[in-house]
């Protein structure tokens, strides 16, 4: 099987992950690693705050979501790192025991003018909870070219 390359992604292309679900005791273990607020740690003190109950926090939603993109396959053995990350908007709150999936489309697509054995890719993200929208971003990575030339 050959490695995907910034060649096999032009403008348009959607790529549509797998879902997983997301549990509370995930929320809680990343949150009390990572964004120990009340609201991502502790279901009573969540349940009076201004959700109405313990979410996700934003930044686990983008790691997640980033994490299903990666498991498509779609940057193996070609990734070269990524300078970017742009218009990150959380829209809903993500709460345990959701189906979480992500949708990425290729917003741009840019050869390397300076280093033609490579380019960059901006993806433009959209993350579902339960098949509703709750985070949108753009990411640009710089990826392998397998036609150089």
């Amino acid at each position: 099987m050959i490695s995907p390359s910034f060649d096999d992604y032009p403008v348009g292309r959607v790529i549509e992950t797998a879902p997983v679900t997301l549990t509370e005791a995930e929320i809680i273990g990343f949150a009390r690693l990572y964004d120990p607020q009340a609201i991502h740690t502790d279901p009573e003190a969540a349940a009076a705050g201004p959700f109405g109950g313990l979410i996700a926090s934003g930044f686990q939603t983008v790691a997640l979501g980033f994490r299903l993109f990666l498991d498509t396959g779609a940057m193996e053995g070609c990734s070269l790192g990524g300078p970017a990350m742009d218009n990150v908007r959380w829209l809903k709150p993500v709460r345990p025991n959701c189906l979480l999936r992500s949708r990425v489309t290729v917003l741009e697509a840019t050869p390397s003018r300076s280093r033609p054995d490579r380019g960059a890719i901006r993806w433009g993200f959209e993350i579902f909870a339960d098949d509703v929208l709750v985070c949108t971003g753009d990411i640009t990575s710089l990826l392998k070219r397998r036609d150089s030339a």
